[in-house]
């Protein structure tokens, strides 16, 4: 079987982490989301994918290229408009064979759950869709059962109407007639085809059923999730890859990642649930807890963060802090309470020294803050704060 994996969309809900890269292409412990799903199917076995790709893809092909370094042969479809899940897996039509894998290519997943739904495809022909356990199923798509058959999926509903925790884990096992219900789907004045109405259309026709997964499954939607889920993953790692220089005195916990080329200045302290890319600087005395620090970022002397991203190319000046969430976060008109965001710095963005960020605060690309300044909120791209 090959495997499809959808990796065309931007991901507007994280901008600005994704004005510059697609949604599958953000770092979580040092590489992209999609690089954990890509090593999951590798190591299940299924040495052929097809990515489907369109977003700034070319993020995406360079990083991946051909697929040797991770054992795979890849190929690329191209999703010209983002029209939808199902009009991504369409574009993938001329080069699979009579039975084929979808995956989501943002979420992060284990080689037992590809392995599980290719077992179970080879005991039955038919559609298979994997559902998890989900904390907030109001965020996915809910899933209702009968039996081990699925007879209804409910996409986002409102969370006083939840009829279950079950959600939609975004794998499935398909034959081709999946592309007759997707092209029948009435794209509506958006023009998009969802992949799930084309599931919710087979279930009246045959049976489509559920491979039960409880094992790691992630999702980064919002920009808090890159620091909780970063977390959650070097936790879970049973050696953590700490490359780069650490100089005397500075002290790193055990489950810190830390890139190539990077350097950790003297008496700084890296706490759990730091992940440091490649060629980062960070300096004498600064203290990091849960921070995300993408390649070549640079966090001077005395600073102090905690829940916080630090994009790509992007400073953060001396003596500068974040004192972390919980935070009030709206994100396209949604209100969120008690979030674990201190800050995000987007990239090649500059923050002065003795600056203040408070929680929640996200500086757009390219923006500048001055010395001094404390801040708040959103700051727009390639703007500039000054104090007074």
């Amino acid at each position: 079987m090959k495997a499809v994996i959808l990796a065309a969309g931007e991901g507007q809900r994280l901008e600005p982490l994704t004005n510059r890269r697609p949604k599958p292409m953000v770092p979580i412990a040092n590489q992209p989301l999609l690089e954990y799903v890509i090593e999951a199917v590798s190591d299940a076995g299924i040495d052929e994918i097809v990515l489907v790709v369109g977003y700034k893809r070319e993020r995406i092909q360079t990083y991946f290229g051909d697929g040797h370094r991770w054992g795979v042969d890849i190929e690329y479809a191209t999703q010209g408009k983002q029209l939808g899940t199902g009009h991504a897996v369409l574009q993938a039509e001329s080069a699979v064979g009579d039975d084929f894998l979808v995956l989501n290519g943002d979420r992060i997943i284990t080689a037992g759950l590809v392995e599980r739904l290719v077992e179970n495809h080879a005991e039955t022909d038919g559609t298979l869709m994997a559902v998890t356990p989900a904390d907030d199923p109001s965020e996915y798509g809910v899933v209702t059962l009968d039996g081990d058959g699925v007879s209804g999926i409910t996409e986002k509903p409102r969370a006083a109407a939840v009829p279950s925790d079950i959600v939609n884990a975004g794998v499935y096992a398909f034959d081709q007639s999946v592309f007759e219900y997707i092209r029948a789907i009435d794209p509506g004045s958006d023009g998009e085809r969802a992949l799930t109405a084309a599931i919710e259309a087979m279930i009246g026709d045959r049976p489509v059923r559920a491979v039960r997964y409880r094992g790691l499954w992630v999702d980064v939607s919002y920009l808090w999730d890159v620091t909780a889920v970063t977390a959650q993953v070097l936790d879970a790692a049973d050696d953590p890859v700490q490359n780069g220089t650490v100089e005397a005195g500075a002290h790193v916990a055990d489950n810190v990642r830390i890139g190539s080329g990077t350097r950790v200045g003297s008496n700084a302290t890296i706490r759990r649930g730091t992940a440091l890319g490649n060629n980062v600087t960070v300096g004498a005395n600064a203290v990091l807890s849960n921070v995300v620090a993408f390649d070549d970022a640079t966090i001077h002397d005395g600073a102090v963060l905690r829940d916080c991203v630090v994009a790509e190319n992007a400073t953060v000046g001396p003596n500068s802090t974040s004192p972390g969430g919980p935070a009030d976060v709206i994100v396209d008109g949604t209100y969120f309470e008690d979030v674990d965001l201190g800050a995000v710095v987007g990239d090649n963005a500059s923050v002065g020294a003795g600056v203040v960020l408070d929680e929640g605060t996200v500086i757009g690309d390219g923006a500048r803050v001055g010395d001094g300044v404390t801040v708040s909120g959103r700051v727009p791209p390639d703007a500039e704060v000054r104090g007074g």
